[in-house]
């Protein structure tokens, strides 16, 4: 058995963490994740990952036609007497810091006033000035921390020498030694100076205002796709620290598989679809019937029905249904029972519970506080499917509350023409709590809950003039439902064996229909041993211990009466939420721990009268 390769990852990083215009950072290189183009080739190379629903939804999204999904590749099959596969990364950034010999003096401190700072001074060089010396040998040499980029996903290394000279001109005609000295020992920017043994210096902290505009236009450029890949682009270059959290955003879209009554023709159509989607009436597939593998395929059903397939798919049918409707429509409309019965679709097979198995009664009745709760359904195996199409920098992205993104957003490009998307499928199980649909309208209805509504909506507001957004406010229900959520998933994740960062949600708020489901998957495995999804036999259990939890935080009253739109710790999107009682690892939270408020579903200090359940007595 080969040894695994040097920096190998799973393949779900790929996908979230580690995808094509990623950045990495090891001890002694640094580099950008290569788009598309240097995986190996998808035809026999990759494994394919098959979801019509979601391939369509990215049809849809990107204008690709017909898109393929393909799985990372796997290093651990590699034959031992193979290369080992994977994917390939360009070195970035181009200018490196030579750590100078702290003893010695440096040639050109004169004209800075002697010695080096205290803090420490350093070379800026470029990759061409290391590779043609070799003055530099022995010595140890970084890349550069800081690099500009834009929202749209664009990378470029600094241009130090037209930053420090603050002129275009004089940028590019000296061409004397840059040093980047380090007045302090914080390490802040306002404590790293750019200098020109010319004379001219400028503090770092200047390229991270944008308003002064030090760092120029973004250039376009996208390395991780070449060194001549450039594009247009009009944003103005923002400084970006290359290790930092917000140096990628990867934009994923998610589906669970479901089944579909007429899944069994699509079935064999999306199979044999290199052959099939040239055709478009009777004669087109009589030709194609001539390929005997194809024929004995679509032997199985008439032609009329293998037409409508075909049409169906080169339509997108389905793809204008937002995502989280269609999931709702089928989770609601399974069957009661326990599971007990054999999976017909190993994808999907999911049991309404009988009200007798989770209702806890008082004198042979269900306990008023929960007739709230329409239904419970257990998933006992669930398919998820994930495909990255995208990616920014700077500023998230995220889908809105039907896990549709915005058809306006601009998002980096994976290959320079995309073809086909990286996606990785995940196997689970999972449990989803509806609402009662009328209790939550009487509970929107409420003053306080209205007044309480227009305070986040006012925080929103503000985040959206903050930050130049369109973002539409989820409204109550959400909030409601998001929050709920968060407080179940610690709860379960206490009995249910997986921990809190393995369990992820899925906010349904479609057509007034409102509900919760908590799941939990892997794509190492065909499933999982059912420890989640039993524990929708005790869901009042977990609704008590999370409306426990939530009617007092270690940080209340300051958390409670927390006011969205006032503060100077810019938390304009949560209520009474911090990380003491509601957030949880962003995970498992689809909304990037945004929308959270425990008022609105228990009493809390100094907001008694908005609370979807009443207090624990």
């Amino acid at each position: 058995m080969s040894a695994k390769a040097h920096g190998q990852i799973r393949r779900g990083q790929v996908i979230t963490t580690w995808g094509p215009g990623a950045l990495i950072d090891m001890p002694d290189h640094a580099a950008v994740m290569g788009g598309l183009e240097t995986w190996p080739g998808p035809a026999g190379k990759l494994d394919e990952v098959v979801e019509p629903r979601l391939a369509r939804k990215l049809e849809a999204m990107t204008g690709v036609p017909f898109p393929r999904l393909y799985a990372p590749p796997a290093a651990d099959s590699a034959k031992p007497w193979e290369a080992p596969s994977g994917v390939g990364a360009w070195r970035f950034p181009e200018w490196f810091l030579v750590q100078e010999d702290p003893n010695r003096k440096a040639k050109g401190h004169s004209s800075s006033g002697g010695r080096p700072p205290r803090g420490g001074s350093r070379r800026l060089v470029h990759r061409k000035a290391l590779d043609e010396r070799d003055r530099f040998r022995g010595r140890p040499v970084v890349p550069t921390v800081h690099v500009r980029a834009c929202p749209r996903g664009h990378l470029d290394d600094l241009d130090w020498r037209a930053f420090v000279h603050a002129t275009p001109a004089d940028g590019s005609t000296c061409r004397r030694q840059l040093w980047l000295d380090q007045t302090g020992t914080a390490g802040d920017l306002g404590e790293l100076v750019v200098r020109c043994e010319c004379g001219k210096r400028r503090r770092l902290y200047e390229a991270a205002d944008v308003s002064l505009g030090a760092l120029g236009t973004c250039t376009g450029a996208r390395p991780w796709l070449g060194r001549n890949a450039n594009e247009a682009c009009g944003h103005p270059a923002r400084l970006l620290v290359r290790t930092a959290s917000n140096a990628y955003f990867p934009q994923i879209v998610s589906v669970l598989s479901l089944p579909d009554p007429g899944s069994e023709v699509r079935r064999v159509v999306d199979a044999h679809w290199n052959f099939l989607e040239i055709v478009d009436d009777e004669a087109g597939l009589a030709f194609i019937k001539k390929k005997p593998d194809v024929a004995s395929a679509l032997d199985l059903f008439d032609d009329v029905r293998v037409l409508d397939a075909i049409a169906e798919k080169k339509a997108g049918k389905g793809a204008d249904q937002p995502v989280k409707r269609v999931e709702l429509e089928a989770v609601l409309s399974v069957p009661e029972g326990y599971g007990d019965d054999v999976p017909i679709d190993p994808d999907f097979h999911a049991r309404r519970l009988p009200d007798s198995a989770w209702r806890r009664s008082n004198d042979g009745q269900p306990r008023s506080t929960y007739k709230r709760i329409a239904c419970v359904v257990q998933l006992h195996r669930l398919r998820e499917v994930l495909a990255l199409v995208g990616f920014t920098r700077l500023e998230a992205i995220a889908p809105d509350i039907h896990g549709e993104y915005d058809p306006e957003l601009e998002s980096a490009a994976l290959a320079m023409v995309p073809e086909w998307f990286p996606a990785v499928e995940n196997h689970g199980e999972g449990v989803f709590v509806q609402l009662d649909t009328e209790a939550v309208h009487k509970w929107l209805k409420c003053g306080a809950v209205q007044d309480r509504l227009a305070v986040l909506q006012a925080g929103h507001d503000a985040w959206c003039k903050d930050r130049k957004s369109s973002r539409a406010f989820p409204g109550g229900p959400y909030v409601l439902l998001h929050t709920l959520s968060h407080l179940l998933l610690q709860s379960l994740a206490m009995r249910c064996g997986y921990p809190a960062t393995s369990i992820r949600e899925r906010v349904y708020a479609e057509d007034d229909r409102y509900g919760i489901l908590l799941y939990t998957g892997s794509p190492d495995a065909d499933g999982t041993l059912g420890g989640l999804v039993q524990q929708a036999r005790r869901i009042e259990d977990h609704l008590d211990y999370a409306r426990r939890a939530a009617a007092l935080c270690s940080n209340d009253p300051i958390c409670a009466q927390h006011a969205p739109e006032t503060g100077m710790e810019g938390r304009l999107l949560l209520g009474a939420a911090c990380h003491a009682c509601t957030l949880v690892a962003e995970t498992s939270c689809e909304m990037r721990n945004d929308y959270l408020d425990r008022a609105l579903v228990v009493p809390v200090i100094g907001h008694e009268s908005a609370a979807f359940f009443p207090a624990l007595s």
